[in-house]
């Protein structure tokens, strides 16, 4: 990629927050680039990002998370598998050995008290200057907003979940 990696943050309540930063995954891999995917928060399941995931070779993938539902019961798991995926994005950032690493769902973490701000923002001062980052989620804290060059917010307007919709295969997953 460029001598100067990025630093992207897509935020806000609506949907494509991944969807977007998988758009610039792919672009990457377009490009023959080296890219890492690390999950926060999203549990295993079939999505279809994932199953395709699996024909690239210069793509690596990452589920750090048990789903979107927070127990309060099962928090403190919550607690340590976020914690596990943190201290995999901070052995691949230093590795030095991606393009892109995309650390998706990682702006719950703050806010669910996960993993302090300060944390993120360190990782992202010290990557290598050559890694381009994109980190999704709702609510980005304002030091991670400071830390970006391009931050999107995307908002909702209408969403299908509200009229009872469904979640449909190929579309939301």
């Amino acid at each position: 990629m460029a001598d100067r990696g990025r630093v992207i943050i897509n935020t806000g309540d609506g949907k494509g927050k991944t969807t977007a930063a998988l758009g610039t995954a792919f672009r990457a891999l377009g490009h023959g680039h080296r890219v890492c995917v690390i999950q926060f928060i999203k549990g295993e399941g079939k999505y279809g990002e994932r199953v395709m995931a699996e024909e690239f070779d210069n793509l690596d993938w990452y589920i750090c998370g048990k789903g979107f539902v927070f127990n309060k019961d099962n928090i403190e798991e919550d607690r340590r598998v976020a914690r596990e995926g943190f201290e995999i994005a901070k052995e691949k950032i230093e590795s030095d050995e991606y393009d892109l690493i995309i650390l998706d769902e990682i702006t719950y973490l703050p806010l669910y008290g996960f993993l302090d701000v300060g944390e993120i923002v360190e990782l992202i001062k010290n990557k290598p200057k050559r890694l381009s980052l994109i980190l999704t989620g709702r609510n980005a804290a304002p030091e991670l907003i400071e830390q970006a060059d391009t931050v999107s917010e995307i908002r909702s307007i209408k969403h299908g979940y509200e009229q009872k919709i469904k979640a449909q295969k190929g579309i939301e997953f």
